[in-house]
């Protein structure tokens, strides 16, 4: 079955507002001759910058989701976000269980959590997964992909797998400049893609590979048959970078 391919761009902290729109400003220009039935493409900007990317690529295909969100509707969370104010501020979509959150103490239990209340508000989800350097050089890559996979696929059973995107990122791979090899990111996505196939239908997931992807890597890893796309960390703060790698996809 064929999988349309999806670029995601998480700026991570950078960009304020006003720069935010002069990136899409930029980028809608590069992206004109993109056909967008032939690959997605979504922004994932700081919460202060939504709205204006939003508002930038309004009469575009780019698609905006947020980086994280609380797990409760409302209430006293200081400087937290729900899933309605991400939805308020026009995004349709948002990151959960990156590694850098769960390295700030975020369990699978919370992830589940996360992206049980993001699916039911609507947003479309990119969750995400991976292992350390440690855990792959002990050979517990796959056992740590199938519990964090399974925590969250066992508690949202039911949903459209167009609702959501795995992101499969190797910790040891991301912003360090190293890249698990085309075979590594291959090996781990169809990992991926088996263990979600037991919750919903694993031809239709799109499973992405995030890790230092560049656009002098893209078209390798995007070449591989279980990898749909990229989640793009520094190569997406710039607008030629990005589109480079849209391309590529």
């Amino acid at each position: 079955m064929s999988r349309t391919p999806l670029i995601a761009a998480n700026w991570k902290m950078h960009f304020t507002s006003h720069e935010a729109r002069e990136f899409a400003s930029e980028f809608v220009e590069l992206a004109n001759d993109v056909d967008p039935t032939a690959v997605e493409i979504a922004v994932c900007p700081p919460f202060t910058a939504l709205e204006a990317v939003t508002s930038g690529f309004a009469t575009s295909p780019v698609w905006v989701a947020a980086q994280d969100m609380h797990e409760a509707p409302s209430g006293a969370h200081t400087g937290e976000v729900s899933a309605s104010m991400i939805k308020a501020a026009g995004a349709e979509g948002v990151i959960i269980g990156h590694s850098e959150r769960r390295a700030a103490g975020e369990d699978d239990s919370r992830v589940a959590a996360k992206v049980s209340r993001a699916l039911d508000a609507g947003l479309r989800v990119i969750f995400c997964v991976g292992e350390s350097l440690e855990q792959r050089e002990a050979g517990e890559t796959d056992n740590w992909l199938e519990r964090q996979i399974t925590s969250v696929l066992a508690a949202v059973p039911g949903y459209d797998p167009e609702s959501l995107v795995i992101a499969y990122e190797p910790i040891w791979a991301i912003g360090t400049g190293k890249t698990a090899t085309p075979e590594i990111a291959q090996q781990a996505c169809a990992h991926v893609r088996a263990i979600a196939g037991a919750y919903l239908s694993a031809e239709r997931l799109l499973v992405l590979y995030g890790g230092s992807v560049k656009p002098d890597n893209a078209v390798e890893l995007m070449a591989q048959p279980d990898i749909d796309g990229a989640l793009v960390g520094g190569a997406s703060l710039d607008p030629a970078s990005l589109i480079d790698i849209v391309r590529a996809a």
